[in-house]
């Protein structure tokens, strides 16, 4: 990356803070909704593909896993540009970089796109034109930790304050991008009205071959054994936290302040446990079943 674009990408986050606003109610980052007229107005194509996910639910692993499907499985190429430049993030406005939405129009096709936009924010666009979306979910618990940990880091994000102040403010939906369990709810609903696939990250984690040939299969591409595994293993936690496309390593402390808490910090089911108090699991059992109930979505918290 540029040095002198990063200085003045700092210096526009110190100008505009961690402000946050809000979309028909969803907590956004003020900056994205800065340009809410030309975010909702993007005009998707019909052979773009979109990564939807909420924060912190698998987004930069499936992004690589779809990036290296439509590329047959070549890591040469999928190492062509940071995952954040090759993936344009159609909600994020962080001058003085391009906005997603300007990087997604100066993209030729076919496009890998990004979005943690709710269903009910979504560019009409890309259902007018019949994309093919991939939704990944998350259990909320693991969910609440990264994004905990995120929000410390990433220094675009309000700092998230102590971890009990979070809990109950991710439970509320008082977080950037708004309530959990109105995004998963929301997307489950409307997946068999569209070219939706909805992938669990505890399934991917569990068996990532078997969820890596569904993706493929989805996305209309017959890859041979010897190509998923080599996806498989480029894709793998590790080789993700080495590789300098997909760690985020390229951007500067000022942006995300990987001291704080790696970008890519443990991607495993379960973590919830270590930071989780017995009281706190039981309010959190208590609201989920409340919120839950009838949805017909169901969550592994551990494996």
């Amino acid at each position: 990356m540029d040095p002198e674009v990063m200085e003045k990408l700092a210096e526009e986050i110190k100008k505009w803070g961690v402000k946050i606003g809000a979309i028909q109610g969803i907590p956004l980052p003020e900056s994205t909704c800065e340009i809410w007229d030309q975010i909702y107005n993007f005009q998707a194509r019909e052979d773009d593909i979109l990564v939807s996910t909420y924060p912190k639910a698998g987004t930069t692993w499936m992004q690589e896993i779809v990036d290296l499907i439509m590329l047959n499985g070549d890591v040469e190429k999928s190492m062509r540009a940071p995952c954040f430049v090759k993936v344009p993030f159609i909600d994020l406005n962080a001058k003085p970089m391009k906005s997603g939405v300007e990087a997604a129009n100066n993209m030729e096709s076919p496009r890998l796109l990004k979005t943690h936009l709710p269903v009910q924010l979504m560019p009409p666009s890309f259902w007018e034109k019949n994309v093919k979306v991939v939704y990944v979910a998350r259990n909320a618990k693991d969910c609440m930790v990264s994004y905990f940990y995120f929000q410390r880091m990433n220094k675009g994000l309000p700092d998230p304050g102590t971890w009990d102040e979070y809990f109950s403010k991710f439970l509320v939906g008082d977080v950037p991008w708004g309530s959990w369990f109105d995004h998963v709810i929301g997307w489950w609903k409307v997946k068999d009205q569209h070219q939706i696939l909805y992938v669990f990250y505890e399934d991917i984690i569990e068996d990532p071959n078997r969820e890596i040939r569904k993706i493929s299969k989805f996305l209309g591409k017959n890859l041979t054994e010897e190509v998923l595994e080599s996806i498989r293993h480029h894709t793998a936690f590790e080789a993700m936290k080495k590789n300098p496309m997909t760690n985020f390593s390229t951007l500067p402390s000022v942006v995300f302040d990987q001291t704080v808490s790696p970008f890519l910090r443990k991607g495993e089911v379960g973590d919830w446990k270590n930071h989780f108090l017995v009281a706190q699991n039981i309010i959190f059992d208590e609201e989920y079943k409340k919120k839950m109930e009838g949805s017909g979505l169901h969550f592994r918290t551990e494996l």
